[in-house]
């Protein structure tokens, strides 16, 4: 206890420490500023230089520097006051009291040139962006009123409008020594726009300039946009010139159809300006331009589009506009080495899926191309393999984009499956893939594998229940569609998808398996119980519509025409083997249940499975003292009174006798369970 005592009192003395140092650190800090702030000030007002005098403390003359302090603190090992630096303490003992720096009281001011943060939106940001909003309204009212009075000619309206923005322009240009944030805004917001416009009515209202001239003009003044966004390190200006760009084109469309110089002309601007994102990280630039390309490429493929004239140049430009935002996006991860975030896995997934979407509605609407459907999707998975690849190989960037790269080239080769094949190869693909994934998920500890696996699961399984209805309701219907059983597909099918859950559910019954899901969370609960419940109920079905499928076809065989003495045909079957059909599922059930019971108590053991063969059990028992006991009274009665048409032997009678034993089995089942201790305490 004693020892605790002191280890508890000489913490508390390292924080003491700590916190006294954190004081004098602010403290320097918030001298450092107001320097800063002063050194400003004469950047601003160079006339009143020599007004100001700058005041030193001497706390900070006289101290160490901080990070010569800290590194003597680092490297002593401080565990008690007398570790410190003496000119540290001194430092200490000079400096003010705590509670004067706390965030509660204001600081001294000590100049009187420091702005605040409101004084500095107002005067530095708001004010010149609403000076030039109202010289750009004032410039369109002043032309607007001279054209409704006819008091200048066009000719002179539009020459005036060049002067008054090359004017801003030269004026923005000569403050941006003194005045930086002023003058890009002259640039920009002014100059640029006044540019963009006169240009724009030179064009479409008075026909003074042709399209190949105002084009032109158009794109030297994005290009200028772009460098001044460069020379003034401004990301607005950048955004002002991409607008700017992806403008031109509409503002000078003269509807000729001319799609392919549009998406060239997108295709040149989307390079420069992402090249410019990536070299400055002005990653909204790069966001902005990913929207307003697809944006303009969607817009036109839903009102424009025709697949006669426009089939390969859609295609040929979707794929452009894919793998430039694929690169850039690459580049920033490989080149940049930026971090993972939600909004790249957004960005991603978009990307890929809006090409992807648009590929397939194209080639879905072409004769030719939607043989190409599934070679489609598996190019898709080839790139994002190769991207797979060439990250594992150089390890250029984190697991996270590996394993995106990875997880897409899954999707789109499980989309591929049903693109190109039907039927059981779908279900049985899918069924291999999700077993594939499960084992190297859980194996290798690879997260995204195992949570992949899972949807593909439920999607071999939903596959699996369409071929169950599809294939075994149309075997019996023809005579030349007729299966054996135990002998065809379907039933191949359903032992492959049956084998591949129970691996995946011998995987999980490992005593050394571990889940790459959190412990504990409701989605380790659901897998853990929804697995074997599939196993369980995929491996009953599988031999029950085997004797399903053999009883319907003996009954549709057994159809036989009959004409009545009035010649009215009169259609008969075997209404037996309906019975028949009846007692051996149920009989099979039994068995099945009695089976299951018995590997549990032996090897199994489990609760959950043990409660659910219980209920399943006695349920099944009800159902054969009923519904079986009903089908065996009719065999009965069919065997007493003998059709014309259908032969009726012993076995007419026999059946109930076989059907004992496999109530019997299952009797023996429930009698283990119901002897057990635990379940005898729990009906108590």
């Amino acid at each position: 206890m004693a020892k605790q005592q002191e280890v508890i009192k000489q913490l508390i003395e390292q924080l003491g420490i700590l916190s006294r140092k954190q004081e004098a650190f602010k403290y320097e800090i918030f001298e450092l500023k107001n320097k800063l702030d002063q050194l400003q000030s004469t950047i601003d007002k160079p006339d009143e230089v020599n007004n100001i005098a700058f005041t030193e403390p001497k706390e900070i003359v006289k101290s160490k520097p901080i990070e010569s302090q800290n590194r003597e603190w680092i490297d002593a090992g401080v565990k008690n006051e007398s570790s410190i630096n003496p000119s540290y303490k001194e430092h200490q003992r000079q400096q003010r009291p705590i509670s004067q720096f706390q965030p509660s009281q204001k600081p001294k001011k000590l100049s009187p040139f420091r702005k605040s943060n409101l004084e500095k939106f107002i005067g530095e940001n708001l004010l010149n962006k609403i000076g030039i909003l109202i010289l750009v309204i004032g410039i369109g009212i002043g032309a607007k009123y001279s054209i409704e009075n006819e008091l200048i000619s066009p000719l002179t309206r539009i020459i005036l409008g060049y002067l008054s923005a090359i004017g801003l322009l030269g004026f923005g240009i000569k403050l941006k020594k003194k005045y930086e944030s002023y003058s890009a805004v002259l640039v920009s917001g002014g100059a640029i726009v006044i540019l963009y416009f006169i240009t724009f009515f030179a064009y479409r209202f008075y026909e003074l300039l042709p399209q190949t001239i105002a084009f032109a003009l158009m794109v030297l003044f994005t290009i200028f946009t772009i460098v001044a966004s460069l020379n003034y390190n401004r990301q607005i200006i950048a955004h002002l010139g991409l607008v700017g760009a992806y403008a031109v084109p509409f503002l000078l469309s003269n509807d000729s159809g001319r799609v392919e110089i549009l998406f060239s002309y997108i295709a040149i601007i989307n390079i420069g300006i992402l090249i410019i994102a990536f070299k400055k990280y002005w990653k909204p630039l790069y966001y902005s331009a990913f929207g307003l390309t697809w944006l303009i490429y969607l817009s036109w493929f839903v009102m424009d589009y025709s697949n006669d004239s426009h089939y390969m140049l859609a295609l040929s430009f979707l794929l452009l506009f894919y793998l430039t935002f694929y690169l850039t996006f690459l580049a920033y991860k490989l080149v940049k080495k930026e971090g993972f975030a939600a909004t790249d896995i957004v960005m991603l997934l978009m990307n890929s899926f809006i090409f992807y979407g648009l590929g397939y509605a194209i080639l879905n609407d072409n004769v030719i191309g939607e043989d190409y459907l599934g070679l489609f999707t598996l190019g898709n998975a080839v790139i994002h393999f190769i991207v797979a690849t060439i990250i594992y190989k150089k390890q250029l960037s984190d697991k996270k984009l590996f394993y995106l790269a990875t997880a897409l080239v899954l999707a789109f080769i499980s989309i591929a499956i049903p693109v190109q094949l039907d039927g059981n190869w779908v279900t049985l693909l899918w069924t291999a893939q999700a077993a594939l994934l499960f084992w190297l998920g859980t194996s290798k500890k690879i997260s995204i594998y195992e949570k992949l696996s899972y949807p593909l699961i439920a999607l071999a399984f939903i596959s699996l229940i369409h071929d169950w209805s599809y294939n075994y309701d149309s075997y019996y219907h023809l005579e030349d569609n007729l299966i054996t059983p135990l002998l065809n597909t379907s039933f191949l099918t359903s032992i492959l998808f049956t084998t591949a859950i129970g691996f995946i559910v011998f995987l999980q019954r490992k005593h050394d398996f571990i889940s790459t899901l959190k412990e504990g969370s409701n989605w380790l609960k659901i897998v853990s119980y929804a697995v074997p419940i599939l196993f369980v109920f995929s491996l009953y079905y599988s031999f029950r519509l085997e004797i399903e499928a053999y009883w319907n076809q003996l009954f549709s065989l057994s159809e036989l025409e009959n004409k009545s003495i009035i010649d009215y045909v009169v259609t008969v079957n075997d209404y037996s083997l309906r019975d028949f059909r009846t007692v051996w599922v149920i009989n099979y059930t039994l068995l099945f249940l009695g089976i299951m019971g018995y590997l549990n108590y032996k090897k199994i053991k489990s609760i959950v499975l043990e409660n659910s063969v219980l209920v399943l059990t006695v349920i099944s028992i009800i159902v054969f003292l009923t519904q079986g006991l009903y089908a065996l009274s009719e065999l009965r009665d069919a065997y007493i009174e003998p059709s014309i048409y259908y032969n009726r032997g012993s076995f007419y009678l026999m059946i109930r006798y076989i059907s004992f034993v496999f109530l019997g089995f299952s009797m023996v089942t429930l009698y283990r369970y119901i002897k057990k201790k635990v379940f005898i305490k729990a009906l108590r």
